[in-house]
């Protein structure tokens, strides 16, 4: 696929003045964050939030655990997962660090369970951890809120548009705390950046760029033995059957490298839905675009023809939305968002800022997470009567933080399933190749009954969220 030729200008400015703004931006916060339970010289276990975690791979492991035990407010007292194997190094993994934190082996004796509803029928839990791989997000969550529970859920939000709707639905309904792990929004760069731009630092905002790979086509596979600790009947849930081989599902002998499943699109859509809802999501904060969507999308893709990894490649994506902004997405731009104005750009990333060990990160491409066509831009100081951001330092610090409150955390479900939404409708955009009409107030195609057959998938009995009982 031809890529844009056009280079982003690398003009360079002072790290101390970035380093200012953002200082100053956060004063202006004032919403709390969470405090260690030893500052106010609490200890009982009624001050202690009882989590369940519900998967337990590479994410759960080195991101959703590792930034949720080091508030004392969390207690996570179990965790499920349909692979024996990883459910018990779950429970290790989580015994060791209390174990170390307090000097006591019996701090908390782990629950470990086979099924995640075991979880859910717990009276005693309080909240729940979604880790799972994409197609087992959004039956827990549903089911989790049903059963009054406060969750942590990773994106993407759902498989389908539908699914996301019924998610919103009872959540909404049930008056729980949801927090999507759009963790970007945590990050001061990217909060920053959004203020500038809606703060009209740039001029009128005309164009946004973002950068988001795809992924490579895989070997071919052949059927292999199901492992007698993973019950793989269950872990395909909704999706159709299909026979099992290792690289298809995760690593039976590494909790950290990529697992297979990412790339196979029973399970998900690949990149435009893993990393493309963390940008979509950030990139509509600076648009003014959450609680909306795009008017049209239009997108083309490379599918491999053939392996077993069958996600997208290389792509182009282009969303037109109302206020007169155009989208464009592609791995074609530096991985980040590109803000441009009439009166100038910034830029945003990640940096060299990683959630697990295999992200797909190239370690020093994108040093730099804030840039501007002119640096005088990003120390521009927001003032007292401007917008100011929701504000955070950690997104699970938050989600407690909104346990305890009741107030509507920085990713509430709304906003997730609407930046989840704008990735599945490039997906459906990308399969179909031709310019769609989008509906964001009723969420629907116009005048395309293939591309609205698309915003649901058949579900395989008993599993999927069409066979929850409400």
């Amino acid at each position: 696929m031809k890529k844009e030729t056009k280079t982003i200008s690398r003009r360079k400015f002072i790290d101390t003045s970035v380093k200012a703004t953002l200082v100053s931006s956060v004063a202006f916060s004032g919403f709390p964050t969470i405090v260690p339970s030893s500052v106010f010289g609490k200890n009982a276990p009624s001050d202690k939030i009882n989590i369940g975690q519900i998967g337990f791979g590479r994410i759960a492991m080195t991101h959703d655990l590792a930034e949720t035990l080091k508030y004392d407010v969390a207690r996570i007292v179990a965790v499920a997962d349909f692979d024996s194997n990883r459910a018990e190094k779950g429970k290790q993994f989580i015994e060791n660090y209390y174990t170390k934190k307090t000097g006591s082996s019996g701090y908390v004796n782990v629950k470990s369970y086979g099924d995640y509803r075991d979880i859910l029928s717990d009276k005693s839990i309080d909240a729940v951890i979604i880790s799972t791989p994409d197609h087992w997000h959004a039956q827990p969550a549903i089911e989790a809120a049903l059963a009054g529970k406060d969750i942590y859920v990773q994106k993407p939000t759902s498989l389908t548009i539908k699914e996301g709707q019924l998610l919103r639905d009872v959540v909404t309904r049930k008056k729980v705390v949801l927090q999507v792990g759009t963790q970007q929004r945590a990050m001061p760069q990217f909060r920053v950046a959004a203020e500038l731009v809606r703060n009209g630092r740039i001029g009128k905002l005309e164009t946004v760029k973002i950068g988001l790979p795809g992924d490579p086509p895989g070997p071919e596979a052949a059927e292999m033995p199901v492992p007698k600790n993973l019950n793989y009947n269950a872990w395909l849930g909704s999706t159709p059957e299909i026979y099992y081989t290792e690289i298809r599902v995760h690593p039976q002998n590494s909790l950290t490298d990529r697992p297979g499943w990412l790339r196979c699109e029973q399970f998900g859509a690949g990149m435009i839905t893993g990393w493309g809802q963390h940008h979509f999501d950030s990139a509509a904060w600076g648009m003014d675009t959450e609680l909306t969507g795009p008017v049209s999308i239009e997108a083309v893709a490379q599918f491999p023809k053939s392996g077993l990894w069958n996600v997208h490649g290389d792509f182009m994506a282009k969303a037109e939305y109302k206020n007169g902004i155009t989208m464009l997405t592609s791995g074609g731009y530096p991985n980040g968002i590109r803000y441009e104005g009439t009166e100038g750009w910034i830029f945003v990333t990640r940096g060299n800022y990683t959630a697990s060990p295999s992200d797909p990160v190239e370690a020093g491409r994108n040093a730099k997470s804030l840039d501007a066509s002119d640096p005088k831009i990003l120390t521009s100081v927001i003032k007292e009567n401007e917008i100011h951001l929701y504000t955070i330092d950690n997104q699970h610090g938050n989600w407690l933080d909104c346990i305890k409150s009741r107030k509507e955390p920085i990713s509430p479900v709304e906003k997730g399933h609407r930046a989840c939404t704008i990735c599945l409708i490039t997906h459906i955009a990308m399969k179909l190749g031709r310019k769609l009409t989008w509906n964001p107030e009723n969420e629907f195609f116009l005048n395309d009954n293939e591309a609205n057959l698309m915003l649901s998938r058949s579900q395989r009995a008993p599993y999927g969220t069409d066979y929850i009982k409400m």
